[in-house]
């Protein structure tokens, strides 16, 4: 971890119950990878819980899973999120975690709803689920069906842009929002068991979406009914985050990871087509609430080769940010940065609201890596091809010389799997790749705590599809080679320092080679 989070969190008088940190763009590997680290930092200081900017009900699938019970992840998330290997990762050590403390358990929340800004579905299954659970009676259910009508209606994509195409404001969606507060009155009732929880979860998100989908079908300006709808995402967001910590005051504190709008104190803004959308953030309503003990960890990048973001101009704030954590009151009086698709600048009025600001200079790509590699002395790369005679197995994948011969390689550096032979890291998930480095017996043994030859006795010990740690190979662990699973920036040390060493070793054997006296012509 690139910070010392400890020494962080001990500045406050009061621990913090909600610790919020965010993301400046979604898709670059290096935050939720640093999230992780983050997490399992503060679960040795207290923290039992950790919220995502991920769908509420899926959620709860996905805690199930974390307390160990055989269920598919499969639709546990939303956003994009379960297709990210920091997610699997996240989910393996909550599991495993869970599993060696079973008083003491580590808990999964989604805090999101199901809809984004183009896209709003059906209220119909979070009425269903919370039907069912107060047992109402088929007339009933066949009441709301007919109110509900066709769900395409509903899910109809036009009708965010269109407030003439929305349904949410007819007698039959009015109705409806009645009939989920009766419920909600009836579930108040009901006792204070798991599947109450559930239940309530769901039907609040019935009533959200309701609420959502009425937003929708107002006749305002398109900016200013935009607002809106994005006000309305992120006050359900701050109702689920309250609600949260009401049911996790007990156990300790929450880490929240999201997208910095969502989490920062100050209002949000976005030129988007033309339009100044402006709206209130989640972060200011549970600041509001919990005051000091709602902390905010700004995330900021300087480049980002896997989302073609380019490093920060010169004198902008991103530009001057010290890489790690630092105060937000010591962050450079800087120009913001231009804006960039798909990536929110800092700006003064966002730093002066926060607590802190953790700053990436760059993500790392293969190409990066490859790059840092070729930086040291007398390095050969050969990137195999059909060009150069490779196998098509091998095509793409790095491989890291020094001498001509290319007899051996130091490091190399892959992207998908080998069937039958390396399949362990996973390598065939998108935007995967391992850095692999030869460190020879002794390295081998000082890193790992045991030699090459005794790789098979500890094999079980390990999670090879695991990013951004170090381990042995899993297949060429017996020759002394170790690797690393896309490693994140807060590596870039480390991987230099394995590189150095590998390179180093490589040099002798080609200088030894060149020592030996040539080979007697054959006959």
């Amino acid at each position: 971890m690139t910070f010392d989070i400890g020494a962080f969190l001990d500045a406050y008088a009061m621990k913090p119950g909600l610790l919020a940190l965010g993301e400046p763009t979604h898709g670059e590997p290096a935050f939720p990878q640093l999230r992780n680290d983050l997490f399992e930092a503060l679960v040795e200081r207290g923290f039992r819980s950790i919220a995502l900017e991920s769908d509420r009900v899926a959620g709860l699938t996905a805690d199930t899973y974390v307390r160990g019970a055989d269920v598919s992840l499969d639709g546990a998330f939303s956003h994009g999120l379960g297709e990210l290997p920091s997610t699997r990762d996240l989910m393996v050590f909550m599991r495993d975690y869970n599993a060696a403390h079973p008083g003491d358990r580590l808990t999964f929340y989604g805090f999101d709803g199901p809809y984004e800004m183009t896209t709003a579905p059906s209220p119909r299954p979070y009425l269903k689920y919370a039907h069912d659970f107060l047992k109402h009676g088929q007339a009933r259910w066949a009441q709301i069906d007919t109110l509900l009508g066709p769900d395409d209606r509903w899910a109809d994509t036009a009708a965010l842009m269109d407030y003439r195409r929305s349904i949410g404001r007819t007698p039959q969606a009015d109705r409806l929002r009645e009939i989920a507060d009766e419920m909600m009155a009836s579930l108040a009732e009901a006792g204070d068991t798991a599947e109450r929880h559930r239940a309530r979860i769901n039907l609040a998100t019935a009533i959200d979406l309701l609420r959502y989908h009425a937003l929708a079908a107002e006749p305002l300006p398109q900016a200013a009914r935009t607002s809106r709808l994005l006000a309305e995402r992120d006050a359900t967001m701050a109702r689920n985050l309250m609600a949260i910590r009401r049911r996790e005051s007990d156990r300790g504190p929450t880490l929240l990871f999201a997208h910095n709008r969502h989490i920062q104190r100050n209002p949000s803004k976005w030129t988007l087509a033309g339009m100044d959308l402006e709206w209130p953030s989640a972060g200011a309503a549970v600041s509001e609430h919990l005051a000091d003990r709602y902390v905010v960890i700004l995330g900021s990048l300087g480049a980002s080769p896997t989302l073609d973001i380019p490093p920060a101009p010169p004198n902008t704030i991103e530009d001057q940010l010290p890489y790690g954590l630092s105060s937000a009151t010591n962050a450079p009086t800087a120009t913001p940065r231009p804006a960039t698709p798909g990536y929110f600048p800092l700006d003064a009025e966002t730093l002066n609201h926060a607590d802190a600001v953790l700053h990436i200079n760059t993500g790392l790509t293969p190409a990066t890596v490859a790059t840092l590699i070729r930086s040291h002395p007398d390095v050969d790369e050969l990137i195999a091809s059909i060009d150069n005679g490779a196998p098509e197995g091998a095509w793409g994948d790095r491989f890291f010389y020094v001498g001509p011969d290319r007899r051996q390689p130091f490091a190399t550096i892959v992207e998908h799997d080998v069937p039958g032979f390396d399949e362990d890291s996973l390598l065939d998930r998108p935007g995967v790749f391992r850095l692999n480095v030869e460190l020879g017996r002794t390295e081998f043994e000082r890193r790992f705590g045991f030699p090459p030859k005794e790789f098979d006795k500890h094999r079980a010990e390990y999670d090879f599809a695991r990013a951004d740690r170090l381990m042995p190979h899993p297949g060429y662990a017996l020759y002394g080679w170790a690797s690393i699973v896309s490693p994140g920036p807060q590596l870039l040390d480390e991987i230099d320092a394995l590189v150095t060493h590998a390179r180093a070793r490589a040099a002798e054997r080609h200088a030894r080679s060149l020592r030996r006296p040539p080979a007697p012509p054959r006959d």
